[in-house]
């Protein structure tokens, strides 16, 4: 029965718009028929079509909620208002086919109910727009001195940056567990979309904990629930976030772990805490002034971003100083040349692109070369072979080619000479790594693999 419900919950987003086509298209037949009054029981049929349409949008969408944690107060408005739709568009069909003998339908004037449902319409419209996408939907966009201007508050989340010459002074809660939580669990735990009755956004609710209790157990992270459920399989059904959801990394989750392990507590630095330096290591800037443009690029937009890592890929910035990016496609080993063109929304960002262990071919050329930040280009482990490679030649700042467990072909290792700022290429276990040793031509060196230990007189002692 669970299972049915769910079902039925997710065919919200699809009948919702059923409704809205047919009470729009039912006002527009009205204005269109107002003179005239010939198409009035075909109107009628139409606003019964949007009251049966209504009806099981509001359904779909009370077990969605029921389904997806949402906490009732952040759908209230929009399922009544709903509801109140569904109501107005039975009125306006039993107002113009006149079925009923009821005085008070017939004083109902049809102009008020029009009038009534093209509100409802768009208020109900509006507010399941704000639950799916969020009140700042529309305006996400906008340049942050525009939306400063306009009043409107960023809730964006930053993940934490600690700096190497003062770590130990940050608070470990306020400036690292926080900005993890908030960044990995609380789209799903928070005021408006409380699943599991768990909140994450403040103290209080970690505290509090949720429907099955508590989810820390003080200086035992193994027996507390926000952190056993982090280290579960993937695919096990507790295992959060969810597997379709942006994981943890590895150091996210030792931070998790620490904290608890230290009385997961909310104002103590670092250094108050005896902490290694090595936990944070991961959380430091990454700069790379000597490798990346010089240049000045505008921020991604968020929501290519997250929607580019729906697909599986990983993306993160370079550094705090620019708004770079980095890209890896490794998680997706179904990535291939078609899959490549999302990255549209985010060419002039990405500096870095992985695209390693992948379906892409030679035919990928043809988008990479419109990348025109790009420095650091992972190809190994494809079926690259090196036509079209030409391709490349006016990337700019292509630094470093990975072209490792490849099949590219010595006819095209000339065509690299070409590539102006190119320094470093890895053909390891590629057709010219056997007959080649490690080489640098015009400042670019190829690096082969072929290592080769001298050997010492205590290897060939027998024990």
């Amino acid at each position: 029965m669970e299972v049915i419900q769910q079902l039925i919950g997710r065919l919200h987003p699809v009948v919702v718009h059923l409704p809205i086509g047919f009470i729009i298209t039912g006002l527009l037949l009205q204005w269109y028929d107002r003179k005239e009054n010939n198409l009035t029981n075909i109107i009628a049929l139409v606003f019964l079509w949007g009251f049966i349409a209504a009806t099981i949008a509001c359904i779909s969408g009370y077990f969605l909620y029921l389904g997806e944690g949402y906490a009732f107060d952040t759908v209230a408005l929009h399922l009544w208002s709903g509801v109140f739709t569904a109501l107005f568009s039975l009125l306006m069909f039993l107002r113009l086919k006149e079925v009923s003998e009821k005085i008070f339908l017939k004083r109902l004037p049809i102009v008020m109910l029009s009038f009534s449902l093209l509100f409802l319409i768009s208020i109900t419209g509006h507010l399941g727009g704000n639950i799916t996408h969020g009140s700042d939907y529309l305006t996400e966009p906008l340049p942050q001195n525009i939306k400063t201007l306009l009043g409107i508050r960023s809730d964006t989340y930053e993940m934490p940056v600690l700096q190497e010459d003062n770590w130990e002074e940050a608070v470990l809660y306020e400036e690292v567990v926080q900005p993890i939580l908030n960044n990995k669990c609380v789209s799903c735990h928070n005021p408006k979309k409380d699943k599991g009755e768990l909140q994450l956004q403040e103290e209080k609710g970690i505290l509090k904990g949720g429907e099955n209790g508590a989810i820390i157990k003080t200086n035992d992270p193994e027996n507390s629930s926000i952190y056993a459920r982090l280290v579960l399989p993937l695919d096990h059904e507790d295992h959060m976030p969810p597997k379709d959801k942006t994981q943890l990394t590895k150091e996210e989750i030792e931070i998790i772990k620490a904290w608890i392990a230290n009385n997961n507590d909310f104002d103590k630095k670092i250094g108050e805490l005896g902490l290694q330096k090595e936990l944070f290591t991961a959380f430091f800037p990454k700069t790379h002034k000597d490798i990346y443009p010089n240049i000045t690029v505008a921020e991604a937009s968020m929501d290519s971003i997250v929607s580019l890592k729906t697909k599986g890929l990983h993306i993160e910035p370079i550094s705090v100083d620019n708004n770079f990016l980095k890209v890896s496609c490794t998680n997706n080993p179904l990535f291939g040349d078609e899959d490549v063109k999302s990255l549209a929304p985010i060419l002039k960002q990405t500096v870095y692109l992985d695209l390693g262990d992948t379906q892409i071919t030679d035919e990928v050329f043809d988008f990479i070369s419109q990348f025109p930040n790009l420095t650091v280009l992972k190809l190994d482990k494809t079926d690259i072979s090196g036509k079209h490679i030409e391709k490349l030649k006016n990337l700019e700042h292509l630094t470093v080619l990975n072209l490792t467990g490849t099949s590219f072909k010595e006819e095209h290792l000339s065509v690299l000479s070409a590539f102006k700022q190119l320094k470093t290429v890895y053909l390891y276990n590629t057709p010219l790594a056997e007959n080649n040793i490690d080489k640098t031509i015009n400042e670019t060196h190829y690096n082969f693999g072929n290592y080769k230990l001298p050997i010492r007189a205590s290897d060939s002692i027998i024990y």
